[in-house]
Protein backbone atom coordinates (compact mmCIF):
# COMPACT_ATOMS: atom_id res chain seq x y z
CA UNK A 1 0.00 0.00 0.00
CA UNK A 2 2.79 2.43 1.33
CA UNK A 3 5.10 1.77 -2.25
CA UNK A 4 1.93 2.45 -4.07
CA UNK A 5 1.22 5.60 -2.45
CA UNK A 6 4.66 6.46 -3.52
CA UNK A 7 4.60 6.37 -6.85
CA UNK A 8 1.15 8.28 -7.28
CA UNK A 9 2.04 10.94 -5.08
CA UNK A 10 1.89 14.29 -6.41
CA UNK A 11 5.26 15.37 -8.32
CA UNK A 12 7.25 18.16 -6.27
CA UNK A 13 10.20 18.62 -8.05
CA UNK A 14 10.94 22.60 -7.20
CA UNK A 15 10.79 24.47 -4.00
CA UNK A 16 8.31 26.75 -4.87
CA UNK A 17 5.75 23.88 -5.53
CA UNK A 18 5.84 23.02 -2.02
CA UNK A 19 3.89 26.12 -0.76
CA UNK A 20 1.22 26.72 -3.58
CA UNK A 21 -1.49 25.91 -1.45
CA UNK A 22 -0.07 27.71 1.80
CA UNK A 23 -0.34 31.19 2.98
CA UNK A 24 2.01 33.35 1.41
CA UNK A 25 5.35 34.12 3.17
CA UNK A 26 6.47 33.02 6.95
CA UNK A 27 5.29 35.41 10.14
CA UNK A 28 8.22 37.41 11.36
CA UNK A 29 9.21 34.94 14.46
CA UNK A 30 8.48 31.14 13.96
CA UNK A 31 7.03 28.79 16.48
CA UNK A 32 8.70 29.70 20.29
CA UNK A 33 10.87 32.90 18.62
CA UNK A 34 12.20 30.62 15.89
CA UNK A 35 14.09 33.55 13.35
CA UNK A 36 12.22 33.78 10.31
CA UNK A 37 15.55 33.37 8.57
CA UNK A 38 15.89 29.28 9.38
CA UNK A 39 14.74 28.78 5.53
CA UNK A 40 18.50 29.98 4.52
CA UNK A 41 20.19 29.29 7.81
CA UNK A 42 23.54 26.56 7.64
CA UNK A 43 22.63 23.27 9.12
CA UNK A 44 24.44 23.80 12.56
CA UNK A 45 22.67 27.48 12.99
CA UNK A 46 19.44 25.04 12.75
CA UNK A 47 20.30 23.06 15.43
CA UNK A 48 21.02 25.63 17.98
CA UNK A 49 17.59 27.52 17.01
CA UNK A 50 15.45 24.70 17.56
CA UNK A 51 13.53 24.84 20.70
CA UNK A 52 10.50 23.38 22.42
CA UNK A 53 9.17 19.78 21.02
CA UNK A 54 10.03 18.66 17.54
CA UNK A 55 8.77 15.60 15.65
CA UNK A 56 11.49 14.19 13.58
CA UNK A 57 10.72 11.46 10.29
CA UNK A 58 12.78 9.88 8.12
CA UNK A 59 11.69 9.35 4.53
CA UNK A 60 12.60 7.78 1.92
CA UNK A 61 11.33 11.17 -0.74
CA UNK A 62 11.54 14.49 1.54
CA UNK A 63 9.85 16.81 -1.06
CA UNK A 64 6.51 15.14 -1.37
CA UNK A 65 6.64 14.28 1.86
CA UNK A 66 7.22 17.64 3.13
CA UNK A 67 4.48 19.04 0.52
CA UNK A 68 1.92 16.68 1.28
CA UNK A 69 2.21 16.98 5.14
CA UNK A 70 1.96 20.44 4.77
CA UNK A 71 -0.79 20.36 2.75
CA UNK A 72 -3.34 17.99 4.66
CA UNK A 73 -2.23 19.35 7.93
CA UNK A 74 -2.53 23.28 7.40
CA UNK A 75 1.08 23.30 8.42
CA UNK A 76 3.71 25.41 6.61
CA UNK A 77 7.04 24.08 4.83
CA UNK A 78 9.95 26.63 6.01
CA UNK A 79 12.46 24.86 3.88
CA UNK A 80 13.01 21.71 1.70
CA UNK A 81 15.15 20.09 -0.36
CA UNK A 82 15.82 16.53 -1.34
CA UNK A 83 17.80 15.63 1.83
CA UNK A 84 15.82 17.82 4.57
CA UNK A 85 12.59 19.74 5.45
CA UNK A 86 11.28 21.75 8.09
CA UNK A 87 7.17 22.36 8.78
CA UNK A 88 6.39 24.86 11.12
CA UNK A 89 3.15 23.02 13.07
CA UNK A 90 -0.42 24.09 12.61
CA UNK A 91 -2.22 26.75 14.16
CA UNK A 92 -3.47 24.33 16.99
CA UNK A 93 0.11 23.37 17.72
CA UNK A 94 2.20 26.58 16.93
CA UNK A 95 4.96 25.10 18.87
CA UNK A 96 5.31 22.11 16.66
CA UNK A 97 8.16 21.75 14.43
CA UNK A 98 8.70 18.89 12.15
CA UNK A 99 12.16 17.32 10.91
CA UNK A 100 11.95 15.62 7.91
CA UNK A 101 15.30 13.79 6.90
CA UNK A 102 16.25 11.18 3.56
CA UNK A 103 16.84 8.01 5.13
CA UNK A 104 20.68 8.37 3.67
CA UNK A 105 21.38 11.42 5.82
CA UNK A 106 21.20 8.88 8.63
CA UNK A 107 24.33 7.01 7.63
CA UNK A 108 25.89 7.85 11.57
CA UNK A 109 22.26 7.07 13.14
CA UNK A 110 21.30 3.97 14.70
CA UNK A 111 17.88 4.27 13.58
CA UNK A 112 17.51 3.08 9.77
CA UNK A 113 19.02 -0.34 10.88
CA UNK A 114 15.31 -0.77 12.54
CA UNK A 115 13.43 0.61 9.36
CA UNK A 116 11.34 -2.00 6.85
CA UNK A 117 13.28 -1.92 3.58
CA UNK A 118 9.40 -1.19 1.94
CA UNK A 119 6.50 -0.63 3.72
CA UNK A 120 4.74 1.39 5.96
CA UNK A 121 6.77 2.98 8.63
CA UNK A 122 5.89 4.59 12.47
CA UNK A 123 3.88 0.96 13.00
CA UNK A 124 2.28 1.96 16.10
CA UNK A 125 2.86 5.53 16.91
CA UNK A 126 0.02 7.69 16.01
CA UNK A 127 0.43 11.41 15.25
CA UNK A 128 -2.53 13.34 16.99
CA UNK A 129 -3.80 17.28 16.36
CA UNK A 130 -6.13 18.20 18.16
CA UNK A 131 -8.31 20.96 16.49
CA UNK A 132 -8.16 19.99 13.46
CA UNK A 133 -11.35 19.43 11.19
CA UNK A 134 -11.23 15.46 10.32
CA UNK A 135 -13.52 15.62 7.55
CA UNK A 136 -11.64 18.42 5.50
CA UNK A 137 -7.79 16.69 6.62
CA UNK A 138 -9.60 13.70 5.43
CA UNK A 139 -10.56 15.39 1.81
CA UNK A 140 -6.94 16.98 1.59
CA UNK A 141 -5.54 13.87 2.39
CA UNK A 142 -7.22 12.23 -0.92
CA UNK A 143 -6.04 14.86 -2.88
CA UNK A 144 -2.77 14.24 -1.69
CA UNK A 145 -1.97 10.73 -2.32
CA UNK A 146 -2.54 9.81 1.76
CA UNK A 147 -4.73 6.73 2.70
CA UNK A 148 -7.69 7.05 4.38
CA UNK A 149 -7.06 4.30 6.74
CA UNK A 150 -10.64 4.92 8.74
CA UNK A 151 -13.20 7.88 7.23
CA UNK A 152 -14.12 10.20 9.49
CA UNK A 153 -16.31 9.49 12.68
CA UNK A 154 -17.79 10.30 15.72
CA UNK A 155 -15.82 8.37 18.97
CA UNK A 156 -17.51 7.21 21.99
CA UNK A 157 -14.27 9.21 23.85
CA UNK A 158 -16.49 12.87 22.40
CA UNK A 159 -13.38 13.15 19.22
CA UNK A 160 -14.80 13.16 15.81
CA UNK A 161 -11.47 12.25 14.09
CA UNK A 162 -9.73 10.19 10.89
CA UNK A 163 -6.72 8.09 10.46
CA UNK A 164 -4.64 8.90 7.84
CA UNK A 165 -1.64 7.50 6.43
CA UNK A 166 1.06 9.46 4.87
CA UNK A 167 3.15 8.94 2.05
CA UNK A 168 5.70 7.16 3.74
CA UNK A 169 2.78 5.08 6.19
CA UNK A 170 3.13 7.19 9.11
CA UNK A 171 -0.14 7.53 10.65
CA UNK A 172 -1.72 10.65 11.53
CA UNK A 173 -5.12 11.25 13.46
CA UNK A 174 -6.79 14.56 13.30
CA UNK A 175 -9.49 15.23 15.38
CA UNK A 176 -12.14 17.61 17.16
CA UNK A 177 -14.57 17.75 20.14
CA UNK A 178 -18.13 16.76 19.20
CA UNK A 179 -20.13 19.61 20.47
Amino acid sequence: LVDQMMNDAPSCDTPENLSENLPDGLPENLPDGLPASMAEMAPEDVGRALRGFGLNLLCRQVRPMADSIAAVLDMRVIRANDDYAIIAGPPVAASLIIQLHADSTYHANPLPSLLPEAGARGAGAEFRLFGIDPDAAAARATTAGWHVLQAPANKPHALRETFLLDLEGYCWVPGVVIP
